[in-house]
């Protein structure tokens, strides 16, 4: 599932380079950078609240959604950031689902995508995004690094995501600043938690660390809070929740 989302994403590259001109008057004109990075480090456990229509795995999530009331939502239950689904084939976003959730809350926004050319950062801060998800298992290390940098020049931070014990170390030598560990199998798309917390002990000294998939409830926040996680990204419990706020200010409090 993960080659064929890459292979679709490189195959929308070439119309996306003959939008260049486009999409840098775009970053002339976005608001500015929010910090991203600042906003996971406050005390206690930070939640990174994502707005996602629907998921390869799972199938519609909740495709009628509203991103700019959903945004609204998340702000009101103390999320400290959001992250918005950009990616269309697989997981049905809507163009213009990340600049209507930005421009109704104060919080940064990450865009979640499938990150592989300078140009998607291009395309990220015309967007508004804040910052955007760089994904260590479909990037060489070469393209990481470059790609760190690209989101660097726009003031921009990232997230960079790993599944695995040598992909963390991969991360590290990158020189990333924030790490997240996807506890999703990418071969079986299955989630455990205890992979966040098999790996947190090699990210000790990392600035800013983020546990991702498979958090259901407030009982799993506390655990990745106990393994010295700074945030978590939370999104199909959060958009299927009848309570978002609430499923957020229960998470936050957990998290202490």
């Amino acid at each position: 599932m993960l080659d064929r989302i890459v292979q679709a994403v490189r195959h929308r590259l070439p119309e996306l380079i003959a939008r260049l001109p486009e999409l840098e008057a775009g970053v002339r004109t976005a608001p500015p950078v929010r910090d991203f990075a600042g906003a996971l480090l406050s005390p206690g456990l930070s939640v990174i609240a994502e707005i996602k229509r629907a998921s390869p795995s799972k199938g519609p999530l909740n495709v009628h959604l509203d991103s700019a009331v959903l945004a609204e939502s998340y702000e009101r239950g103390g999320a400290a950031a959001l992250s918005v689904l950009t990616e269309p084939d697989f997981f049905s976003a809507e163009s213009n689902d990340l600049a209507n959730a930005r421009a109704c809350v104060g919080l940064p926004v990450i865009r979640k995508d499938f990150t592989l050319h300078p140009i998607h950062i291009t395309e990220a801060r015309a967007m508004g995004a804040d910052a955007v998800l760089l994904i260590v298992a479909i990037l060489d290390d070469a393209a990481l690094v470059e790609l760190l940098a690209a989101a660097g020049e726009f003031g921009m931070a990232a997230i960079v995501e790993v599944h695995d014990e040598s992909e963390a170390l991969r991360a590290l030598e990158s020189g990333a600043t924030i790490i997240g560990v996807n506890n999703r199998d990418l071969s079986t798309f299955t989630t455990d938690i205890a992979t966040s917390e098999r790996i947190a002990p090699m990210l000790e000294g990392v600035a800013a660390t983020v546990g991702e998939s498979g958090i259901k409830g407030p009982e799993d926040a506390r655990r990745m809070a106990g393994a010295g996680f700074d945030a978590v990204l939370i999104g199909e419990y959060l958009v299927k929740h009848v309570d978002p706020s609430l499923a957020i200010a229960e998470m936050v409090d957990a998290g202490r």
